[in-house]
């Protein structure tokens, strides 16, 4: 796997791979985020796993690129040389009840109409896939997950909607996600998860994180107004 390790910004370091974003990867990046918290804990204020990216920040007196730049490069060589072994921790899914409905939906029977599937077909597409958290980003506990069915894959709307509710299951491109809270967004909606993803008064406050596995499973309208009752 190539890399490259350079600053980003003033008071900050990125190692990014020239990969395409795939599990083994994201669990590499993840295993040196772990090890930089330790080595250079006091001087870090932030770290963040992308796609193919890990970017250390640090407090502007703290940060000693040379030394900074030549550990990650160190850490990068190593795990460069595990390869496909990184693949071999399974870990259990992560899974979300998910209401499958045009009521909560807007686009799901246009998807599937485009997609030329039933609506059934879709729901059974998504709901059986297995997904990867790649990413978070855009608004708290909002994470990315890849990567769709092909036949699933679709653009992101021209313009997007000033609000979507939290909880609404979208997709775009070739990810999905579930909107953890009331925002704009320019996903196509597809269903409604009555899980709360994202509590400030919860320890972790985001129930997915990067790493994780996710996987959606569809119930009906009693159970998901009984779910959302309790999760009130």
């Amino acid at each position: 796997m190539q890399f490259e390790v350079g600053p980003a910004g003033e008071s900050a370091m990125r190692l990014a791979y020239a990969e395409s974003p795939h599990p083994a990867l994201t669990r590499g990046l993840l295993a040196i985020q772990e090890q930089a918290e330790r080595r250079f804990n006091g001087a870090l204020t932030d770290t963040v796993v992308g796609y193919t990216t890990l970017t250390l920040f640090f407090s502007p007196s703290s940060l000693e690129r040379d030394r900074v730049e030549s550990w990650l490069r160190e850490q990068a060589e190593d795990i460069c040389s595990l390869g496909p072994d990184l693949d071999e921790h399974e870990q259990p899914a992560v899974v979300l009840p998910v209401f499958y409905h045009p009521s909560v939906a807007p686009d799901l029977e246009w998807l599937a109409d485009d997609k030329g599937l039933s609506v059934d077909d879709l729901i059974t597409a998504h709901s059986q896939t297995t997904y990867f958290a790649y990413a978070t980003g855009f608004a708290p506990g909002f994470c990315y997950l890849g990567s769709l069915p092909d036949e699933l894959a679709t653009p992101r709307l021209a313009t997007p909607r000033a609000r979507v509710p939290a909880g609404t299951v979208a997709i775009a491109d070739s990810q999905t996600a579930v909107y953890p809270c009331d925002s704009p967004g320019g996903w196509r909606l597809i269903g409604a998860c009555p899980k709360a993803l994202f509590n400030l008064n919860d320890t972790p406050p985001s129930v997915l994180s990067v790493g994780m596995a996710v996987r959606f499973e569809p119930i009906n309208e009693a159970d998901f107004r009984s779910m959302a009752q309790g999760a009130s």
